[in-house]
């Protein structure tokens, strides 16, 4: 049953439980068994097997130990681990009430947490997180939901990610450009030049991060989102109190220094930007053969070592700083260590459980073949030239939907997208690579299995059923209106008619919605 339709069952199964149970852990368990279960053609014996050797790939593949997930894991456990010395010694509480005095709005609190995620655009995980940890505690004094601020992590990570040239994404993606660019002769443009020129063209980035700013300028909450900031605005409670726990949030009564300084948080938090930024560079360099340069450097990078020795160097800045206080004052003893460590490492259970369970569904839609399946239907169709941007935007949405992954879906349909309009319509090639990149982040965006999502979830310190849910109406408002502005980029061959129109409809959504997304003031009269 590979690369048929029935390929595209166990996704849909597990996405549809997901929106229909809200249990995350118990959709992606079922989907993990219709995957076994298609794949063996209905075997039991074969389907314990294949879910087996799923879940054993995550630790160990090809007769090694597979360093890159044990590495993500561990920098989530280590993350745990920081946050909850970080809030013992009393920075957490001394940036929220620094904070306070100078972002005195939630409008200031989306802003700071929309700009970070700007400018970290090294890496989509390393932004995720890191973002969440800046930004929680004034995002909670500013009363803004979880759930909005996982919306303003995600939306920001990937959508930069994808269009900076010196990031982990732009470094894979220029690689895959280049060869596609080489496959056809052309010759006149270098792979670094036509990212470039792309840039424009990915309209559904453009669309996600103006979307962004206008959410956190006007505070527009639409859809779920609305029920989740009228909740956090009257009472206080920034998540759900009925789901019970929360991945990233420390469930411990952890001692909290009253000595605690804003440099307790900021400090851990830089060296752990500066090591893994710093990781990233000399593993790059490493694996570079002949000339070193930024952009060689971030192409062969490795991500998932580069994320281990940033968590390990803020660490041991953070225990260093936990140790000093000790023997500063007697308001903490040396018994809170071990109390801290295993409080860090079980907030960020939840999140684990949740990954591990995407990634074993995320292994077997691709012995499935889910994806060549929807792109062999983009490659026998006969449609008008014109619409083929629009198209693969589409299919390269329902592609990352189904399979949770940007990056995979990138490894497959931009080189279809390469063959199927560089032989017909060169013209058109880069907003067809454009689109495909553009899909991808929207497809991603609205995963449930996602580990983009999940680690969105994860920084916030929202529940991910939540995040899910109540971004999905903005990036699919997002991606209705790329799909207008590439079906006149098509029709046009313009890419200031496609982008013009992209921004004339993005002012139309202001001006219908500001009005009633804003439940900012009404709630706090009542």
């Amino acid at each position: 049953m590979e690369g048929t339709i029935f390929s595209l069952l166990p996704p849909l199964i597990a996405i549809l439980m997901v929106v229909l149970t809200r249990k995350v852990l118990l959709s992606l368990g079922v989907g993990i068994l219709a995957g076994g279960l298609v794949l063996t053609e209905f075997s039991v014996g074969e389907t314990i097997q294949k879910i087996w050797g799923s879940f054993a790939t995550i630790f160990y593949a090809d007769g090694a130990l597979n360093t890159s997930n044990l590495f993500i894991l561990l920098f989530l456990l280590i993350l745990g681990v920081i946050t909850a010395f970080i809030s013992i010694i009393g920075g957490s509480r001394a940036f929220g009430e620094w904070a306070l005095q100078r972002i005195k709005t939630r409008r200031g609190a989306h802003l700071l947490t929309a700009v970070l995620g700007i400018i970290i655009f090294i890496d989509d995980y390393f932004n995720a997180l890191a973002v969440g940890q800046v930004s929680r505690p004034v995002t909670d004094r500013q009363r803004v939901s979880r759930a909005k601020l996982a919306y303003l992590i995600d939306s920001t990570s990937a959508p930069v990610c994808v269009i900076a040239p010196f990031s982990s994404w732009g470094a894979y993606i220029i690689t895959v450009v280049g060869s596609i660019l080489a496959a056809h002769g052309m010759s006149n443009v270098s792979a670094f030049s036509a990212f470039v020129q792309m840039i424009p063209m990915n309209f559904y980035v453009f669309t996600a991060l103006i979307m962004v700013f206008v959410v956190s300028v006007f505070d527009i909450n639409i859809g779920p989102m609305k029920k989740h900031e009228e909740r956090a605005i009257r009472t206080g409670e920034v998540t759900d109190p009925e789901k019970g726990a929360v991945p990233g949030e420390l469930k411990e009564d952890l001692p909290v220094s009253e000595n605690g300084r804003v440099f307790d948080l900021i400090l851990p938090i830089i060296v752990l930007m500066i090591g893994t930024i710093g990781a990233m560079l000399w593993t790059g360099y490493q694996a570079t053969e002949g000339q070193a340069t930024i952009f060689t450097m971030f192409e062969n990078t490795n991500v998932p070592n580069s994320l281990m020795i940033g968590g390990l160097s803020g660490l041991v800045v953070t225990l260093v700083l936990f140790i000093a206080r000790t023997r500063q004052s007697n308001e903490l003893s040396n018994s809170v260590l071990g109390k801290g460590i295993v409080a860090g490492i079980k907030s960020m259970l939840p999140a684990i459980y949740i990954l591990l369970l995407a990634w074993m569904i995320g292994d077997l839609i691709g012995q499935l073949k889910s994806g060549e399946f929807l792109a062999g239907i983009v490659e026998s169709s006969n449609l008008n030239i014109a619409f083929l941007p629009v198209v693969l935007f589409i299919i390269a949405g329902i592609m990352a939907f189904s399979t949770g992954t940007s990056w995979g879906t990138f490894g497959i349909m931009l080189p279809i997208a390469g063959d199927i309009v560089g032989n017909i319509e060169p013209e058109l090639l880069l907003p067809a690579l454009a689109a495909v990149l553009a899909g991808s982040v929207y497809g991603d965006h609205c995963s449930p299995i996602s580990d983009t999502t999940i680690l969105s979830s994860t920084g916030a310190g929202s529940h991910h059923i939540d995040h899910v849910m109540t971004q999905l109406p903005y990036a699919i408002i997002s991606a209705v209106i790329s799909i207008i502005g590439y079906i006149v980029l098509g029709l046009t061959e313009s890419t200031a008619a496609g982008l013009g129109t992209v921004m004339v409809l993005l002012v139309v959504f202001v001006l219908v919605t500001r009005k009633k997304g804003n439940i900012t003031e009404t709630s706090l009269e009542k």
